[in-house]
């Protein structure tokens, strides 16, 4: 798909940024990159079949782009081994309501343009100051190109389409059955201290709410979870983080998320048992731990279902495993450590 002679432009003028702003003046890396001198947290994979191009997202960083500002950039591979320099494919305009965070974008073709969905976040717009923690705004927007390359340009810039007054972050596109647009998304367990999975239904456009929000399941529903801690006064084991949706050959539908057990990252999943959205939901075993999450599925141009998360927390780097469909499940069936440049594999046994 060709870009238009405003996105050409658009991107143009993200690239001449760093020459324009003296404090974004510094060397980027040269090509190729691999995972493992790749900076990324919350990784997201876009397999562009029509390019047969891997576009991996993450959170826009200065010193790997050269282009000062709060958005999302873009490393982009044919093989998932050797990856291009990082290019900014958003930047957050200084109108929008929020100018922090830009966290866990994601990018779904949906109806022919491709929708960005990345948090942002507002210290200064206070929720409830007198709770058991300070709240804030916070929450996930869409912005929508015509190609995967960007620009993105946000739908609304005044908010989000969650309520105000919740505070939440990794909003998804899920599409259901009827083929109506969600959001589902983690409600932060700073303000229901048991972090729950919730979703919103969308207009068709993704402008806006189309209704209520529902609840799909708490964090401390997970039976592993649950008998391996116990809840303090902050809440921090009880956290929900990261939803994304898989369905299976045989039509069961499965929401990787994560969460923390004693204090280190857990990339795990949950089952619906009615095979829809609504659930209800069953939590199965976690599928990575080792301070491991954030999790997305894809397929590879040849048919292998992967997933990729990060690892570790802090300083993220970018982990990839072969995947098998089970049915009613999915398995790791080994770390592609000759991808991601681990040194040893981490994952959990069936």
């Amino acid at each position: 798909m060709k870009i238009n002679l405003l996105s050409s432009l658009f991107v143009g003028m993200l690239l001449l940024l760093p020459a324009m702003n003296s404090s974004a003046q510094q060397p980027v890396p040269r090509a190729p990159l691999h995972l493992a001198e790749m900076p990324l947290h919350d990784p997201y994979i876009l397999a562009h079949a029509a390019s047969r191009t891997y576009y991996l997202y993450t959170s826009n960083i200065q010193r790997m782009t050269g282009v000062e500002g709060v958005g999302t950039m873009v490393y982009k591979s044919k093989d998932l081994l050797n990856w291009e320099a990082p290019q900014p494919v958003f930047l957050v305009p200084n109108t929008a309501f929020a100018q922090q965070g830009a966290w866990a974008p994601e990018v779904h073709e949906y109806k022919g343009r491709y929708y960005l969905f990345t948090t942002l976040y507002n210290e200064k717009k206070v929720i409830k100051a007198d709770g058991p923690f300070p709240t804030f705004t916070r929450s996930t927007v869409i912005a929508v190109s015509e190609t995967p390359d960007g620009p993105f340009r946000m739908l609304d810039e005044n908010g989000s389409v969650t309520p105000a007054d919740f505070m939440t972050l990794d909003g998804t596109l899920f599409i259901d059955g009827a083929d109506k647009p969600w959001m589902v998304y983690a409600h932060e367990w700073i303000q229901k201290i048991d972090g729950t999975i919730e979703a919103i239904p969308l207009q068709p456009d993704l402008m806006a709410a189309a209704g209520a929000p529902i609840h799909l399941f708490k964090a401390s529903d997970a039976p592993w979870l649950n008998a391996s801690i116990k809840p303090d006064a902050r809440g921090l084991n009880y956290t929900t983080d990261g939803p994304q949706f898989f369905r299976t050959g045989d039509g069961h539908l499965l929401m990787l998320w994560a969460s923390y057990e004693n204090g280190s990252y857990v990339q795990t999943i949950a089952r619906s048992k009615s095979g829809e959205l609504v659930g209800p939901w069953e939590q199965l075993k976690p599928l990575v731990k080792g301070d491991s999450g954030h999790g997305m599925l894809f397929r590879t141009f040849e048919g292998q279902l992967m997933m990729v998360l990060h690892r570790p927390f802090k300083n993220a780097r970018g982990k990839l495993y072969e995947m098998a469909d089970k049915g009613d499940h999915v398995e790791v069936v080994r770390q592609r450590t000759d991808l991601d440049g681990d040194a040893v594999a981490v994952f959990e046994k069936p």
